[in-house]
């Protein structure tokens, strides 16, 4: 157990000012981490992961004070960063809580992905987009889907190759664990024998990513995205189809592999398939990376056709949640690059 689990789950008074005085002491000046919504699928991940690090302290409220507004606020105030992993409005009025300047915050939900004042996190983003995140006071974590179609769509929109403009359709399969403690309990609960395989959803096409993938993508149109949940647990295929006849002259499977090769040449966390290794494939396994911060990146192609699939494998609760969090924290707290 470490210290700040011990302490807060120990005490039981209202909560004072000096505390924070008292638990920097107690930490020898480690940074002190609050994750406000340990209790759900992604904070569950992201808590369980920084017990585990021996060079921050995670800053933990005994359960009965969890959804308690005074010791929330205090606990908000008195961390060195808050992660907050809540529903969006829960998660606006957890940042409208923090009035310590020294506090910064990594959003999980959805609520600032798309805010101008917040700095979007994911590193992969563009050039220098890491440092930004490093700087940053505010920092909106990205959606899962929106994670793999902006990583595919950004570097091709960025070179010139993808117009603005383009006609985009979007098809993504998530695991159940996507839809939070419902879809798990749909899959495995009482009734788990009568969910069904797969459920497409978003008809509407009204699906909150899309604003978050056109703003990061760098499109002008809005981009056509057609969710689906898959009868497992996690892990995410997201594919992009494309017409070459339809990209600027001379742009083909190739120029598309090189132009998103080149842009995550460095990257950690990020693969992108050689073309023969795509070609290989028959099939790609949405839980290929289930557990790690892992995303890989491919481009498979028809020449007799013109046709090109962009496709992107990774964890929802990884790289798409729990992963990204952590790796913004990282940059952060100094701890690591991207």
């Amino acid at each position: 157990m470490n210290e700040a689990f011990a302490r807060f789950n120990l005490c039981d008074r209202t909560p004072r000012a000096d505390d924070t005085r008292l638990v920097q002491q107690e930490s020898h000046m480690k940074p002190v981490v609050f994750v406000d919504g340990d209790r759900g699928t992604t904070g569950l991940q992201i808590a369980a992961q920084l017990q585990q690090r021996s060079e921050l302290l995670l800053l933990t409220l005994p359960p009965e004070r969890a959804k308690d507004p005074r010791w929330r606020a205090d606990a908000l105030n008195r961390c060195d960063v808050a992660v907050l992993c809540l529903p969006d409005d829960a998660a606006r009025d957890a940042a409208a809580m923090v009035e310590n300047p020294a506090v910064r915050i990594i959003d999980a939900s959805s609520a600032h992905r798309t805010d101008a004042a917040w700095v979007y996190g994911l590193p992969e983003l563009c050039v220098g987009q890491p440092e930004r995140i490093a700087a940053a006071r505010r920092i909106s974590n990205p959606g899962c889907y929106p994670t793999g179609a902006v990583a595919l769509l950004r570097p091709l929109v960025d070179a010139g190759l993808l117009p603005r403009d383009h006609p985009m359709t979007i098809h993504a399969v998530s695991g159940y664990s996507g839809r939070g403690r419902a879809g798990v309990e749909a899959h495995e609960g009482a009734d788990a024998a009568a969910a069904p395989p797969l459920q497409v959803y978003g008809l509407g096409l009204a699906h909150k990513h899309v604003s978050e993938i056109q703003q990061h993508a760098g499109l002008d149109t809005r981009p056509f995205f057609v969710p689906a949940y898959g009868n497992y647990r996690q892990g995410i295929v997201l594919t992009i189809p494309l017409h070459l006849r339809l990209l600027p002259a001379g742009t083909g499977a190739e120029r598309l592999h090189e132009c998103l090769h080149a842009r995550y040449a460095s990257a950690r966390h990020v693969h992108v398939l050689g073309m023969a290794e795509a070609a290989a494939l028959e099939h790609l396994d949405p839980r290929l990376h289930n557990g790690s911060n892992r995303m890989s990146l491919a481009v498979f192609a028809n020449q007799r056709h013109g046709q090109v699939l962009l496709a992107a494998v990774f964890d929802n609760l990884g790289k798409g949640a729990s992963g990204a969090a952590l790796q913004n924290l990282d940059l952060v707290l100094g701890l690591a690059g991207a």
